[in-house]
């Protein structure tokens, strides 16, 4: 049996990478106090400690050719890798010296309230200048990443994989490689805040429903086109590659056509490969951190097994290739075989692709537009994978229903959940240990990835997860148990749809 130890794992501009990479561990009586947050606990007896800090700076960025001034946490896109076990003690400081409020959310991670970096619903931001220490459990092992919660600096590189072991899994695979996607504007002309501002200013009369000026070319905004939407949806975005036959998700997955797409911070005309022998078995950790993206992903040549999605186990399931909406993650196993083969990733509805490379022997790279034959072939919807025994919900008739109605449109650029955006309605409501249902329906003609902080849920056929993509005009009924009290955000993770009012709160009443 190979152990983690034994095996090799890649991510980003981090290269090869131990077990312990990037996370320090002290002894078990350490307590530090974090500079501008709260005071932070011992940790518990025979606890292991994870600790690091994370510098979050302006830097300047090689994306394997386009250089970008962004932001960063540290020197790469992604950020460093987060590794502990599950139960361990992560404290990690975040030193902020960029020139803006910043925080950082625990994607996927059913923490405490206080640790959850919800800037004015579970802490103050952490000002330009100044630190804050985050300290929490690992309560449950996956594929998980971290990202800030301010604006929308998750279209920036402030973004990285965070990975929690578990002690019990076998580790029957010869490498690991953790492959994060992102689309990516930063730098090129524009700014996230620059796009942000151009749709939310472009209501009635002041939109140019077509390409907009002064957007495109070496400005960056390369085809950026925003038409017109009803008063339920939208119609159109750029259109360009679909993956396999019509996708579920409709073609008007996202509201920006962006210059460039990237796994582990690289363009395809200077990809990252990865290499192993013939023979092999590979986990891959497929995280997407896009801000407005949703991919196709599939490996030339090959079948995958995808085991996980974001961290709970599935039944096994092959397929040709995968969708994987904004904040989803999934775990797939492939066994390779011999030559050099494209790991794509195919933006939803737009021009390009992101890719990187898997050599096994000789032979040349292929084109960076190759287009692998897996995506002209069934693409798997993850929500239509069926969970593993161990990771099901216990049954139970809810104890209360709540709706959450999905609704908006692109003109005026508004959106919301039950015809109202964040801070206009009344949050749902909860009390502990109560099973709760949401009945979620999509009232637009976008698909949105659906994100509950601090829980998990299950869909109607049992899969566990904590963000889901809900197609066009789609309902589903996703039950959670009320097992951790406070204050949590439900939002749509397309950022520039939250930022719009695509947000609410679940509060647990006393």
């Amino acid at each position: 049996m190979n152990t983690l130890s034994r095996r090799s794992l890649v991510v980003g501009g981090l290269g090869l990478l131990g077990s312990g990479a990037l996370a320090a561990c002290s002894a078990p009586s350490i307590s530090s106090t974090a500079g501008t947050g709260s005071g932070v606990a011992s940790a518990g007896a025979g606890q292991r400690v994870v600790a690091k800090t994370l510098t979050a700076r302006p830097v300047r960025l090689d994306l394997g050719g386009p250089s970008v001034s962004t932001w960063a946490y540290g020197d790469s896109a992604p950020g460093p890798l987060i590794r502990a076990t599950t139960g361990d003690r992560l404290r990690i400081t975040v030193d902020n010296q960029l020139p803006a409020q910043t925080t950082v959310h625990w994607h996927g991670i059913a923490l405490d309230q206080a640790a959850d970096g919800v800037p004015r619903v579970t802490q103050d931001p952490i000002a330009a200048g100044a630190t804050y220490t985050y300290d929490y459990t690992a309560p449950d092992p996956g594929t998980y990443f971290y990202h800030p919660h301010v604006g929308v600096q998750l279209d920036r590189a402030l973004y990285a994989p965070l990975i929690i072991d578990d002690p019990q899994e076998p580790g029957d695979y010869d490498h690991e490689w953790i492959l994060v996607l992102d689309d990516w504007v930063d730098g090129t002309g524009r700014t996230p805040d620059d796009i942000l501002t151009t749709l939310t200013s472009s209501g009635e009369g002041g939109m140019d429903h077509g390409t907009m000026g002064g957007m495109t070319g070496a400005e960056g905004m390369e085809g950026m086109d925003m038409s017109s939407g009803s008063s339920e949806g939208r119609t159109g975005v750029a259109h360009g590659n679909m993956g396999a036959g019509d996708s579920p998700y409709g073609d008007d997955a996202g509201d920006v056509a962006y210059p460039h797409y990237l796994v582990n911070g690289r363009v395809p005309a200077d990809p990252e490969v990865l290499t192993a022998k013939p023979g092999q078995r590979v986990r891959l950790r497929i995280i997407n951190a896009a801000a407005d993206t949703i991919f196709t992903v599939a490996l030339g040549g090959h079948r995958m097994t995808v085991t996980h999605t974001d961290g709970f186990p599935v039944q096994p399931q092959d397929t040709h290739a995968l969708y994987l909406g904004m904040g989803e993650r999934y775990d797939a196993t492939v066994t390779l075989t011999d030559g050099v083969f494209p790991f794509v990733a195919v933006p939803l509805g737009k021009e390009g692709q992101a890719m990187s490379l898997v050599r096994t022997g000789s032979g040349a790279a292929p084109s960076p537009s190759v287009r692998p034959a897996e995506l002209d072939k069934p693409v798997l919807v993850g929500a239509e994978l069926k969970p593993a025994d161990s990771a099901r919900l216990e049954a139970r008739e809810p104890d209360v229903r709540l709706e959450l109605a999905m609704t908006g449109q692109m003109n005026p650029y508004e959106w919301g959940f039950n015809g109202a955006p964040y801070g206009q309605h009344d949050p749902l409501e909860i009390q502990e240990g109560q099973r709760v249902r949401l009945d979620v329906a999509n009232h637009t003609m976008m698909a949105h990835p659906l994100h509950l902080h601090g829980h998990t849920f299950a869909l109607p056929n049992g899969l566990r997860k904590d963000t889901v993509l809900i197609a066009p005009m789609q309902s589903m009924a996703i039950d959670l148990q009320a097992d951790n009290p406070g204050n949590w955000l439900i939002h749509c993770h397309n950022i520039y749809h939250a930022e719009a009012g695509m947000t609410t709160e679940l509060k647990y009443r006393p």
